[in-house]
């Protein structure tokens, strides 16, 4: 099976098995899921979730985080880990909104990248979840099954591995296929424990089970 046919079929099983997976981290305004995406690193998005409800309710707007002292942002988000980076980042982030944008997030994947703690995986995600553009969001979930399943033969760059897989995921499939990678990973196809084969809808056509790969 050619990596081409191979991705079409697990989109198509990943679909069927996740009909309705999305983004985890919770959000009701685009700003609102910057500043998650940014506590994320190295924290679970359940406890970003939680983090943020406090950080919002004391700045419910980019005006108002965007004045915030950095040191009062870090005392809320440092339950996410790696406080006072990403408290100096969100800072930062919401002062160019403010300034620059008018409190809005823009809709270009270069100048998101500009931002303040803004990454490839970061804007990719704001792109596909906020303007429903293309996107391949090259997370740990994502490096490691595609890796496994034989979408990618052994890179761990996540830019590389968004390169290989635009070659090959339809466009207006890539920003539900890495979502539906997240939950997959999380369930079934786990990073700390045995990958639970016999409960995954992919083991029939995975390279992890020796299925070769054209």
């Amino acid at each position: 099976m050619t990596k081409e046919k191979l991705a079409i079929e697990v989109v198509e099983r990943l679909k069927k098995e996740y009909p309705d997976a999305g983004c985890t981290l919770d959000y009701d305004q685009a700003w609102k899921l910057l500043v998650s995406v940014r506590l994320a690193a190295q924290c679970t998005d359940a406890r970003v979730n939680v983090v943020v409800e406090d950080l919002y309710a004391e700045y419910p707007d980019v005006d108002s985080l965007a004045a915030a002292d950095v040191e009062d942002i870090e005392r809320i988000v440092r339950p996410c880990g790696l406080g006072k980076s990403k408290a100096r980042d969100i800072s930062a982030c919401m002062k160019i909104l403010k300034d620059e944008y008018g409190g809005k997030i823009p809709k270009d994947f270069n100048a998101l990248l500009k931002l303040p703690g803004v990454g490839r995986k970061s804007a990719n995600l704001i792109m596909g979840d906020v303007f429903g553009e293309p996107a391949i969001v090259t997370d740990t979930h994502c490096i490691r099954l595609v890796n496994r399943i034989g979408l990618v033969d052994g890179i761990k760059d996540p830019k590389k591995v968004e390169m290989e897989l635009w070659k090959i995921i339809p466009p207006e499939e890539g920003s539900d296929f890495c979502h539906r990678l997240v939950f997959h990973g999380r369930d079934i196809c786990t990073a700390r424990t045995k990958p639970h084969c016999e409960r995954c809808c992919l083991s029939e056509i995975c390279k992890k089970n020796g299925v070769e790969q054209g």
